[in-house]
């Protein structure tokens, strides 16, 4: 068994660069880097660092899965989405994340930062922007604008953050 094992979910490449950060962050040798949808041997760990592009507020199917198979576990999340950079959002997200996890697990928190979205969604936007919904349209072309440099110097600052304070609680607990 490994000490950490980073495994993540990414379309984009947004979730990838913050799982690298993360992993990039652990000490020692004894940690893999994983990607979910290329690799299916994934080696048991004592501390998961779950990543995932977000989908309609929560992670995928695949990630939901393999979170509710884990027992006994340290398990902190991670992920990226396209829509908002809101911490009400995020907190939403991480909740509905963190649903798969089973009571057995011990839950360690989460970190969900803004990634960019490919141009298909804006395009997408443009073609359903009428006059009824031009400003609600007009907000989702500005977050996707917004959303272009993401995630950024200072999002894996904050994962490099995330990953400190994730060693000290897991530190705390031993």
């Amino acid at each position: 068994m490994i000490e950490y094992l980073v495994l993540y979910q990414s379309e984009s490449g947004n979730t990838k660069k913050i799982a690298a950060t993360i992993f990039s962050h652990l000490p020692g040798t004894s940690k893999d880097l994983i990607d979910i949808t290329t690799d299916k041997t994934i080696p048991e760990a004592r501390v998961y660092f779950i990543g995932f592009c977000v989908h309609r507020g929560s992670c995928s199917m695949a990630v939901s899965d393999f979170l509710s198979g884990l027992s006994g576990k340290q398990i902190a999340l991670f992920g990226t989405c396209g829509m908002g950079d809101s911490p009400e959002y995020y907190s939403a997200i991480e909740y509905s994340a963190n649903a798969w996890i089973e009571s057995d697990n011990d839950y360690l928190g989460a970190f969900i930062c803004q990634g960019k979205m490919p141009h298909r969604v804006r395009q997408k936007y443009e073609a359903l922007r009428t006059d009824k919904n031009a400003s609600q349209i007009n907000l989702c072309i500005r977050n996707f604008d917004a959303a272009l440099t993401h995630p950024d110097s200072l999002d894996l600052e904050h994962a490099k953050v995330f990953v400190e304070k994730i060693l000290r609680k897991i530190k705390a607990e031993d």
